[in-house]
C-alpha cells in the first residue's frame, strides 16, 4: 500500500470567480490484482435476511447479491476517504458550482452521478490526464472486503461505533477517517457509512441471479449502483455485499456522496 498525503498542494488552477484555487493530492489507496469473492451465495441469502429482519429489509433486496462469483481484477488504485467538502469547493470555485454547507473535512452529499463523473474528469485534467474516475462495482467491493469473503471491511462480525450509521444515532455526515479501526484490509477508510458512494456500473442482475431478481430498477432516481450506505442507514448497508442505489431524488437527504478510483501506477 501506498499513498500521498491529503494537503499537499498539486498545482495552482483559475476559479470562475477570478483568481485561482489550489488542488490538493489524493490520498490513493493501491489495491494490487487479485481475488474478489464477490456476491452471497444462494443459499445463504435466506439465512442473511433473518440476520437483518430487524432492519424491514426484504430477502428481495439480498437476493441482488447472488450468486457468489470468483473474479479476477487487475490493480488498481482507490481514495482512502471520500471526496470532501472542501475538495469540492476547489472544483466548485473552478467551474462555477454551488458547495453545500457542510465542514469541510465532511463528505461531500448530495452530488448526482453527472456532477460526480465531472468532478473526476476535472481532477484528472489537474494531474496531467490521469484517468481519474468512479470505481466499478467489483472494484469497489473488493477494495472493502479484500480476498476472504468477509462481511463487512473490518471483518465477519457487526461492530456498532466502526461507521457512521443510523445505529449511533449522528444523523449527519462527520470528518472523513473519523473511524480508522473500521478500515478494509487494504487501508480503505470508511467503506461503511457516512456517505453512500456511486459507481460507475448500471444495476443489473449478476450472471445466474435468482428468477426473481428484477433486470431494472425503475423506481430509482439513478440506474447507478451505490454502495456502503450512509449515515442514516442500518447495518444492512455496512455489508461489503450489499447492493444500492438512489432511490430518493434529494441526494443530500439520503447522503450520497462518492471517492475516487484510478489506474494502477
Amino acid at each position: 500500500m501506498c499513498f500521498l498525503s491529503i494537503g499537499v498542494i498539486l498545482r495552482t488552477v483559475g476559479s470562475s470567480r477570478g483568481g485561482t484555487v489550489q488542488v490538493e493530492r489524493v490520498d490513493w489507496v493501491e489495491v494490487p490484482a487479485g481475488l474478489l469473492c464477490r456476491g452471497t451465495p444462494i443459499d445463504e441469502v435466506e439465512r442473511v435476511a433473518v440476520r437483518y429482519a430487524d432492519t424491514g429489509v426484504p430477502v428481495a433486496w439480498f437476493r441482488k447479491e447472488a450468486p457468489r462469483a470468483e473474479i479476477l481484477l487487475p490493480a488498481f488504485r482507490i481514495a482512502r476517504t471520500q471526496v470532501t467538502v472542501g475538495q469540492w469547493a476547489v472544483f466548485a470555485a473552478a467551474t462555477g458550482r454551488p458547495v453545500p454547507q457542510a465542514p469541510g473535512d465532511h463528505p461531500v452529499v448530495g452530488v448526482g452521478w453527472d456532477a460526480a463523473t465531472d468532478y473526476c474528469r476535472w481532477l484528472g485534467k489537474q494531474f496531467d490526464g490521469l484517468e481519474v474516475r468512479l470505481p466499478t462495482e467489483d472494484e469497489w467491493e473488493r477494495a472493502a472486503r479484500g480476498e476472504d469473503g468477509r462481511e463487512f471491511p473490518w471483518g465477519t462480525q457487526y461492530r456498532t461505533g466502526l461507521a457512521n450509521l443510523a445505529d449511533l444515532g449522528i444523523g449527519t455526515t462527520v470528518p472523513v477517517g473519523s473511524f480508522p479501526e473500521g478500515a478494509s484490509p487494504f487501508g480503505v477508510l470508511d467503506m461503511a457509512g457516512n456517505a453512500d458512494e456511486w459507481t460507475s456500473t448500471l444495476y443489473a442482475p449478476y450472471p445466474g441471479a435468482p428468477a426473481d431478481v428484477p433486470d431494472v430498477e425503475d423506481w430509482a432516481f439513478d440506474p447507478h449502483v451505490t454502495r456502503g450506505g450512509s449515515f442514516r442507514h442500518d447495518r444492512d448497508l455496512a455489508r461489503c455485499a450489499r447492493r444500492h442505489g438512489a432511490y430518493e431524488r434529494d441526494l443530500a437527504a439520503i447522503g450520497v456522496g462518492f471517492r475516487l478510483a484510478a489506474p494502477a501506477q
